[in-house]
């Protein structure tokens, strides 16, 4: 019997390479959305570019327009007083205070003690994270939530008690009292590691021990290695709120000698008799402090925000 053909399946079409992007709908909720972030972003840098226009503005030619959005009287003179490059006549016919300011001298004790609480903060947060996360010893939970509490306490709470302990140290006026209060650990810096050594697999630990490391050398080999990245994120964090720290520091300093930058900007705000505050000369000042820590932000913004969200906290 002969054998009945049967026509074959039409071959299918070819797909044009690549699935086709659907095109967002434009609702009514989708473009107050969108204004509602618009005007959130306006807000947040009004202030910045309301900084930037009285810094390149001519101190004394303010008051003459004091709504303009664009610098009034162009001037570098703001930014010349901040580095002392300008004398006292030259700073008060700009319409200046006159005031001096040893921006090198501010500069350097502000790294000093940005750098000396970020150093001892970290180390000293990471081996009690490590002791919270992995040793094994008494009334360990209750101590730790014990710390976790303190977060709760307002630091204005905490000033006058530190202040007087720093006084009877005889540690006024000086860089170490600054640092004392937040040298060692903050309960912050402690919960943001113990998060991250908790993920550390514990098999890992009990090989190193296995093969006679102690307790310390596995804390300096093994969990410190595996957490660069969140002791670097916790770093820039303490460095930079050290940094912008500044009751603390206007309590304690007195003198040049341990005044930090963000104290010192006050020197523009002494009256003139002309035309009152250096406001130029204030602003061009704050727009140097914060250089540095928006620059460091920016570079590792993508990390901060990644160690933060993995840790859970909002």
């Amino acid at each position: 019997m002969p054998a009945t053909l049967t026509p074959s399946a039409p071959a299918p079409t070819a797909t044009p390479p690549g699935p086709a992007r659907r095109r967002r709908r434009l609702t009514p909720g989708r473009v107050v959305a969108w204004l509602a972030l618009l005007v959130i972003v306006a807000v947040t840098l009004f202030p910045f570019l309301w900084m930037f226009r009285t810094a390149f503005s001519s101190n004394g030619a303010l008051y003459t327009d004091p709504t303009s959005p664009l610098p009034v009287g162009f001037s570098w003179g703001g930014f010349e007083r901040v580095f002392g490059l300008q004398s006292t006549e030259e700073a008060i016919a700009q319409g200046g205070s006159g005031a001096q300011l040893d921006f090198w001298l501010y500069l350097r004790n502000s790294v000093i003690v940005a750098t000396a609480v970020t150093v001892c903060q970290v180390t000293c947060s990471a081996m009690a994270a490590y002791a919270f996360s992995r040793l094994r010893w008494k009334g360990r939970d209750l101590v730790f939530s014990i710390f976790l509490l303190s977060l709760m306490v307002p630091v204005i709470f905490t000033l006058l008690p530190n202040f007087l302990l720093i006084k009877d140290l005889g540690l006024v006026d000086s860089l170490l009292g600054i640092m004392l209060p937040n040298l060692f650990m903050t309960p912050f810096a402690i919960f943001f590691l113990r998060q991250f050594f908790l993920t550390v697999p514990t098999e890992i630990e009990e090989a190193a021990l296995l093969d006679g490391a102690s307790k310390a050398r596995v804390f300096f080999t093994v969990i410190l290695p595996m957490n660069t990245g969140p002791i670097a994120t916790i770093s820039i964090l303490t460095y930079i709120n050290s940094w912008n720290d500044y009751l603390w520091p206007l309590m304690v300093s007195y003198s040049d000698s341990s005044r930090v930058l963000n104290v010192a900007l006050g020197t523009f705000t002494a009256q003139s008799p002309q035309t009152g505050p250096d406001w130029a000369g204030l602003m061009a000042a704050t727009i140097v402090a914060a250089t540095p820590m928006l620059l460091l932000f920016v570079v590792f913004a993508r990390r901060i925000v990644n160690s933060i969200g993995f840790t859970g906290i909002k």
